[in-house]
């Protein structure tokens, strides 16, 4: 059971912490630093990075989250704050799918044809998504940490 919660926590931490630096670290220092079309080719550059360990995440979080419940004798066994998690990751993972298969495909295709008003629109409603999801992940860290105390 510990293997399998240090395996959770370490793709929470990933996912969770690479929203962390993206959000309140890279974007800043991108936008102090570079002009929108470099800025755009990093950005798709990073999201082309990052989004496979996210998926590495989206993997393994409910697989190891349902097999932690299943350990534990099931949903009716457990405490309330593990359908809590549940519930912000499911949100998490949807949203993730709707940045990854709409805004992210199309800012690749925008920033391979160099067309940087468009791409920046859609970098901008990315970065708007990655700060509702920063924002759950955190929470979901407050709930799993608060509901362990509890």
């Amino acid at each position: 059971m510990i293997l399998l919660k240090l395996i959770h926590l370490i793709a929470a931490l990933i996912w969770v912490g690479g929203m962390f630096l993206a959000y309140v670290v890279l974007r800043p220092a991108a936008v102090e630093t570079l002009e929108p079309p470099q800025r755009l080719r990093l950005w798709n550059a990073v999201f082309r990075r990052f989004f496979v360990w996210v998926w590495g995440a989206v993997a393994v979080l409910p697989a190891s989250g349902l097999w932690m419940i299943m350990l534990y004798g099931g949903f009716a066994r457990v405490q309330p704050y593990i359908d809590i998690m549940l519930a912000l990751g499911l949100a998490m993972i949807a949203i993730y799918g709707h940045v990854y298969f709409t805004q992210y495909r199309k800012l690749s295709r925008l920033v391979a044809g160099q067309n940087w008003k468009e791409a920046g629109e859609i970098l901008g409603k990315i970065r708007r998504l990655v700060g509702v999801n920063l924002s759950l992940g955190l929470l979901t860290v407050c709930v799993a940490v608060l509901g362990i105390v509890w």
